[in-house]
């Protein structure tokens, strides 16, 4: 958060009215006095000019001389650090707590304003990186395998396959060229069309484009935020090869109704499943349903290389074909002799050793978010126009990121609420913008998509890794207090 000095300064001599409008725009009850040089010389609150008016003694021009004018504010030196600004600010003083402090030179010179509020910061998401992944990143390094190759990358394969209970898996460079590899893998590409929903980040259509085939985008489904099964019937044609179901936010989607299609059709399944690492549908692990389903090991998914995906294969001959076409189709038996026309979509082995770390410890990721997720639940429940993903008896939801709905929002409102909880320190993320909305992909979508422009311009995440209670107590309280403003509601 930045902090204009300005709205917390004045100059005297000031009249008394323009006073209270600054105290009343920066919200912290008082407003430090400065000179011609922007020199720190006093302070004054609503609570002085209360008390004057009370005693009818004070001017309607205030200045300097006024003894409600406190000429000896509290500052600190702009070299302090972090630490030592909070304690004052979060611990009271002379029985008083700071609720901004003035940083200044030597010169008493105001450099920057602290508050509660600028210094704190609540990320939308935590990089969670402990000594099990340093060791094994060191050790991949030590060997002297830092590309593509090394024993990292087959340990951390086999280990994804068995986390998830079945299929094969194979390491890519990212969770979008994973998805760009099983259409490959399955011979995807001119003249064929895939499905999939006009809710989803742009990895999902950009995957089908750069294959080379047609997407053919359809709106989701509001009890669940995925992609209509109807919509799905009436898009199948005679060029349709695949299905591309998304689970929006970690949320499974009705797969046994698209697998039931697909089945009918002798079409594929390719689950984008980027979120959705550790969620389930009727008791087994995303991954394993479809054809093919792809993961993301960005930075802020469940668990993270930097970046890195996998492709988990149903059968292991198309697994066998994926690992050829992401190393340039080059044959494992005979250097430099391709076999295929290939692509570079490898994982590194320092990468492949950070993910096997972090796998290891996915279960204490999932029990630190489901805490997280579930405080969330209890509080927000007791907020008006709230909200929230929707829940389904046959499915777990993989815990990815915090997601509601403020109902009745339009994109403009939401996105001021987002500012305003920026300049708390609070990093939210609006939903992703539906694929009819961008001009690049109009093309693609034809027909309505009600239920996906709802939710896309209503939605946003909040902050959903590594804080406490408290952290989220204010969290909340701040939503709250920004949608009150916004929209004049009640609790």
């Amino acid at each position: 958060m930045t902090i204009i000095i300005k709205d917390f300064t004045i100059k005297l001599p000031q009249n008394l009215n323009k006073i209270l409008k600054k105290i009343d725009q920066n919200l912290k009850g008082l407003v430090f006095i400065v000179d011609e040089k922007n020199k720190l010389v006093g302070s004054i609150s609503d609570g002085d000019i209360r008390r004057g008016l009370i005693k009818k003694n004070i001017e309607q021009i205030v200045r300097i001389n006024s003894k409600f004018v406190n000429t000896k504010p509290f500052f600190l030196d702009y070299k302090t650090d972090t630490k030592t600004i909070l304690y004052y600010l979060q611990n009271k003083r002379n029985n008083n707590k700071f609720k901004c402090i003035p940083l200044v030179d030597s010169n008493k010179i105001i450099k920057d304003i602290s508050t509660i509020e600028s210094l704190r910061k609540y990320p939308i998401a935590n990089l969670n990186l402990g000594n099990q992944e340093f060791s094994k990143a060191f050790d991949a390094i030590k060997s002297g395998w830092i590309s593509s190759k090394g024993s990292y990358v087959d340990q951390f394969e086999k280990a994804f396959s068995k986390y998830l209970g079945g299929g094969c898996s194979v390491t890519t460079s990212s969770g979008t060229t994973a998805l760009e590899l099983a259409l490959k893998t399955f011979k995807i590409g001119r003249g064929d069309e895939v499905i999939l929903p006009n809710f989803s980040f742009a990895a999902s259509i950009n995957s089908i484009i750069n294959a080379g085939a047609t997407p053919v985008v359809v709106d989701i489904e509001e009890d669940t935020w995925t992609i209509n099964i109807e919509k799905i019937k009436k898009k199948i044609s005679k060029k349709t090869k695949a299905i591309m179901p998304v689970h929006i936010y970690g949320q499974p989607c009705r797969l046994d109704e698209i697998i039931k299609i697909a089945k009918l059709k002798k079409i594929y399944v390719i689950e984008d499943a980027a979120e959705a690492l550790g969620g389930t549908y009727k008791g087994k692990k995303i991954g394993l349903n479809g054809d093919c389903a792809c993961f993301s090991f960005y930075a802020n998914k469940i668990i993270t290389t930097g970046e890195g995906g996998m492709a988990v294969f149903k059968k292991k001959k198309n697994a066998e074909t994926a690992s050829l076409i992401k190393n340039h189709g080059m044959s494992s038996k005979t250097f430099y002799y391709h076999n295929v026309v290939g692509s570079n979509f490898r994982m590194t082995n320092p990468q492949a050793a950070i993910g096997l770390a972090q796998l290891n410890r996915i279960n204490e990721f999932y029990k630190s978010r489901k805490k997280i997720f579930d405080y969330y639940n209890k509080k927000l429940n007791k907020l008006n126009l709230i909200k929230f993903l929707p829940k389904n008896k046959w499915s777990k939801n993989s815990l990815w990121l915090y997601t509601i709905i403020i109902q009745n929002f339009k994109k403009k409102k939401r996105d001021i609420l987002i500012k305003k909880l920026l300049a708390k320190g609070i990093e939210t993320r609006p939903g992703f913008v539906s694929f009819n909305q961008m001009k690049i992909y109009k093309k693609y979508c034809k027909g309505l998509f009600p239920i996906s422009e709802k939710i896309s311009e209503s939605s946003l995440s909040l902050p959903t890794t590594s804080i406490s209670y408290k952290d989220q107590d204010y969290i909340i309280s701040q939503l709250f207090n920004e949608i009150k403003k916004l929209y004049k509601v009640k609790r």
